[in-house]
């Protein structure tokens, strides 16, 4: 979703001058990016970044509510009380919904938000040996999240965890240090984040045509598409697993 935000805003907004620019944030209200021309919009795993030709980048966050949302220019600035950040140009408007994060810093300084992230699943700097070296500095840590942790992978969300360590029959619960090919755990996460990129939800499965997007997540009681096992669900109170839901077959992922 976060790679197919950035790929809208860039076609919207790269290239264009800001006509008006509207930071609904207490410690942004009085910035003004007005006259400078967007050079670019990307993702670095689940941040956004806007670019300008003045060196300014505003960075956003989405996390679970968050949205951008693209449409044509010539209106006036949404009302609405959720906005964040309002973007103009002479043909379109970018608008900014319930962004958990918004910042203004110098292009120059993104490595101050970004810098710490892992190799990006879906960017040009992905490295799969960066990845299991990362993945791997911590042997006792739970699969299920250690790659979560964007330190280790940036921009795997929660779906794909279950989704992924389903597929590879990894208990979310088993040391990252006894998992004997980390290195296909991390293909097949750039995998399966590659062939959704483009759509505006998870299919897993790939069986859209019979509604199983799923093969654990959201599937709490119902039979696993494997072993018709009933799936199982954790809430995340315990935090073990970053305090995030976590669905599971106690079958075909045994502990």
């Amino acid at each position: 979703m976060v790679w197919r935000t950035a790929r809208q805003l860039d076609g919207a907004l790269a290239g264009r001058v800001l006509t008006r620019t509207d930071f609904r944030v207490p410690r942004f209200a009085a910035a003004d990016l007005t006259g400078q021309a967007v050079t670019g919009a990307i993702s670095r795993g689940k941040h956004l970044l806007i670019r300008t030709g003045g060196g300014q980048s505003i960075h956003s966050h989405l996390k679970m509510d968050g949205s951008w949302r693209i449409r044509k220019g010539g209106g006036p600035a949404p009302r609405d009380f959720r906005v964040r950040v309002f973007l103009a140009n002479d043909e379109w408007q970018a608008v900014g919904s319930l962004l958990s994060m918004v910042e203004i810093l110098p292009t120059s300084e993104e490595d101050r938000l970004v810098g710490h992230l892992g190799p990006d699943l879906l960017g040009p700097d992905w490295d799969v040996a960066e990845a299991v070296r990362r993945l791997a500095q911590d042997p006792a840590r739970p699969a299920g999240a250690a790659i979560l942790d964007q330190r280790n992978l940036a921009g795997i969300g929660n779906v794909y965890k279950c989704e992924v360590l389903f597929l590879r029959g990894i208990n979310p619960w088993r040391p990252v240090g006894e998992i004997s090919d980390l290195e296909a755990l991390a293909r097949l996460s750039r995998r399966l984040l590659e062939a959704n990129k483009n759509r505006s939800g998870h299919i897993t499965t790939g069986n859209l045509r019979r509604g199983a997007t799923h093969y654990v997540y959201g599937r709490r009681g119902l039979p696993c598409r494997r072993c018709g096992t009933p799936i199982r669900f954790d809430d995340g109170s315990s935090g073990d697993l970053q305090e995030r839901i976590t669905y599971w077959c106690p079958s075909c992922q045994p502990a």
